[in-house]
């Protein structure tokens, strides 16, 4: 929580203060997971948190994992760390005891994230909200690991 507040500016969150706040914090003050993105050096370039199950639902479609945060430093956004921490998620999330059938995240309506977005899965619902309009996404699981699995595995974590 600490890098993604020190970095908050930078995550270009449409979302007020209050509301970004609840986002960075749910999988910690949920008990679900952080991680933190570090480089080859061991320093802090990114960081992601998810949380399983919705809202909707409360919290009891554990087969769906809400995906609150991904952040990268801008400097490794165009480098190989954005796909090692996606085959590391992927392949944290395969081992664990409930299976994960689905992913969701939202993410603000920019053209270069919904090109990137839009490759990955696909746009479920648009909303508009005081601070910008925000599009949610939803992918398989099984669909996504298998892509991700394409590629040569690196990890450095």
């Amino acid at each position: 929580m600490q890098f993604l507040l020190e970095n908050y500016d930078a995550l270009n969150l449409p979302y007020s203060f209050p509301v970004a706040l609840s986002y960075i914090s749910s999988p910690v003050l949920m008990g679900e997971e952080c991680i933190l993105i570090r480089d080859s050096n061991d320093e802090a370039a990114g960081a992601l948190g998810f949380i399983r199950g919705t809202g909707a639902q409360s919290y009891e479609d554990q087969h769906i994992l809400q995906i609150q945060t991904v952040f990268l430093k801008e400097h490794f956004r165009s480098s190989r760390l954005f796909l090692q921490a996606s085959q590391f998620l992927a392949q944290h999330l395969a081992q664990l005891k409930h299976p994960v059938t689905e992913l969701r995240f939202w993410i603000p309506a920019q053209p270069r994230l919904q090109r990137l977005c839009g490759k990955l899965a696909q746009k479920t619902a648009i909303q508009e909200t005081v601070h910008g309009i925000i599009e949610e996404y939803r992918m398989d699981f099984a669909d996504w690991h298998a892509s991700m699995q394409k590629y040569p595995h690196e990890l450095y974590f």
